[in-house]
């Protein structure tokens, strides 16, 4: 008995910090995550499933720092920033991520109306409707209540799962590639390539180490509750990735199988599978896909407010009022406003903007991983939480090969473009 009260206590601790990292982690699986999974499944089978593991390494160990940082410190990153390095530098960052999280914030109302149009709504009615709940949903609530919904979206992204066993996939062969690194003539393929860098290059992205950070503080977690924050990355952190594992073998069972190669919106791949996977696995695609638009739509505004707000010494949080808080609220509703209004201009060249935010994604996320790596190490500011010998070698290495690959996908993305 005394060993289940001792469990059912670490569980209610569990629980009580579980949030942040758990949310975090899954908005990353937005639908430019979606739509690049489920390219790796169509076109490559199951032969993209090993950088599943590498994938989840990087994400536990970058998001693990950020949490540490925010409850040691109870500042968030731009906050730091701004003290550590100056205003000038901080100004400079909030500018680029403004630019980067506008073009994530179409890209996602692009999701919300691509996977309403395959239930045969207009986008013309699901933009406007999804960005005023959205906006009532944030400032209308508190962070109890709103982040209640998040982990609530974040549990649906279960969704995936359910089709990815509806699919009827090669159990055996998905397994067998997800631990087996693939031989050396798959390099000779230039798309298998930047395949695998759009993959891993998706992970990690500028806004998330914002956002997460500043929920943990706006929580009230402290350091007496580190291991339990740090646990709920982890368990956000391999949620996320077993859920776009999922992604990638449904589209491998289906599209790659039946020789249906080219997916060019995330909606394309719920559409394509519904004659292959049948109606449930065509619901739960397209279900799946509404339900990260509209989540990751509420968050990017939400931690584009947080940071600029932070890096300018300006009142933010949802537990305050409009009066207490006017600019954090007025920004984020300019930015959700416009971002779903962008979608809804005939003709507009949407797509040529969402690549030319993430070109300026890459410029802007090696700045962001220095700038952490660089914080976590002071000891004056960490204390006793400074990152290890063996911890430092990991994370260096981690941000080399993310910042590596991350220019890589810029490169591309300005090749592409022109």
């Amino acid at each position: 008995m005394t060993l289940w009260r001792k469990w059912r206590t670490r569980l209610m601790m569990i629980f009580a910090v579980l949030g942040p990292g758990f949310i975090t982690a899954n908005v990353d699986n937005d639908s430019g995550g979606i739509l690049t999974y489920s390219q790796a499944g169509a076109q490559y089978g199951y032969k993209l499933l090993w950088t599943m593991i590498p994938i989840t390494l990087a994400l536990i160990i970058v998001q693990e720092m950020c949490a540490r940082m925010g409850v040691v410190t109870g500042k968030g990153l731009s906050d730091l920033i701004r003290e550590e390095f100056g205003f000038r530098i901080t100004f400079l960052t909030m500018i680029l991520l403004v630019i980067v999280n506008f073009g994530n914030v179409m890209a996602e109302f692009s999701g919300i109306a691509g996977s309403m149009q395959l239930f045969h709504v207009s986008k013309y009615v699901s933009v406007p409707v999804c960005a005023f709940i959205v906006w009532l949903l944030v400032v209308k609530g508190d962070y109890k209540s709103v982040e209640k919904v998040f982990l609530f979206a974040s549990v649906v992204y279960i969704a995936y799962i359910f089709t990815g066993v509806l699919s009827g996939p090669n159990w055996h062969e998905a397994i067998l590639q997800t631990v087996k690194i693939p031989g050396r003539s798959v390099w000779r393929d230039r798309n298998y390539v930047y395949m695998t860098i759009g993959i891993i290059g998706t992970t990690i992205t500028p806004w998330m180490q914002f956002y997460l950070q500043s929920s943990i503080v706006e929580k009230g977690i402290d350091v007496r509750q580190y291991k339990h924050s740090r646990l709920d990355v982890i368990i956000g952190s391999i949620f996320t990735d077993v859920v776009a594992w999922f992604i990638i073998v449904a589209c491998a069972a289906t599209l790659y199988t039946h020789g249906m190669r080219n997916i060019s919106e995330a909606s394309d791949a719920a559409d394509a599978m519904k004659p292959l996977a049948g109606q449930y696995a065509f619901i739960l695609f397209a279900a799946g896909l509404f339900n990260a638009s509209l989540f990751a739509a509420c968050i990017l505004p939400l931690s584009t407010a947080y940071t600029v707000c932070e890096g300018l010494g300006l009142e933010s949080g949802l537990d305050k009022g409009f009066k207490d808080a006017r600019f954090f609220y007025w920004f984020y509703t300019l930015l959700l406003t416009l971002g779903a209004a962008v979608v809804l201009i005939p003709g507009f060249p949407l797509i040529r903007v969402i690549i030319g935010s993430q070109v300026l994604n890459g410029i802007l996320l090696p700045v962001v991983l220095t700038f952490m790596l660089r914080l976590i190490n002071r000891k004056e500011l960490m204390g006793a939480y400074t990152n290890s010998r063996w911890f430092n070698v990991i994370a260096w290495l981690t941000a080399v090969i993310v910042i590596a690959l991350s220019l890589v996908l810029m490169w591309n993305g300005l090749h592409g473009a022109s």
